[in-house]
């Protein structure tokens, strides 16, 4: 007689329990990301829209017209950083944000997003 093979309730259960802890995880951390990728990409539109003579307070502008629109809440205008590399413009915003995980546990996840990547 041959011996049984494969998933027993016991294994089921245990990788179940894995499987759910790692989409929790997902959800909560998965955002910031989202959000981080929407902002390096509207950096990058503003710095090929505008030249590098444009003013801090066009920047901004544009900055908070587009974020209005993709619903950035991570970082404001005030929080970026210009700098010129030739002819082009350079816009930073380094910032971080805490993702609470599981009572007081939380993730901190510092980002860097640049017009220049």
């Amino acid at each position: 007689m041959r011996r049984q093979e494969g998933l027993t309730l016991t294994g089921f259960m245990v990788w179940a329990v894995v499987f759910v802890l790692v989409a929790l995880f997902g959800f909560k951390v998965g955002p910031p990301y989202v959000e981080f990728y929407t902002i390096q990409k509207q950096l990058k539109l503003i710095s090929d829209e505008l030249d590098a003579s444009a003013t801090r307070r066009t920047v901004e502008r544009a900055f908070d017209l587009r974020s209005t629109v993709e619903d950035i809440q991570s970082i404001r205008a005030a929080d970026l950083e210009l700098s010129k590399d030739g002819d082009r413009l350079i816009i930073t915003a380094n910032y971080s944000v805490r993702v609470p995980l599981v009572g007081n546990m939380s993730a901190c996840l510092d980002f860097q997003a640049s017009s220049s990547r």
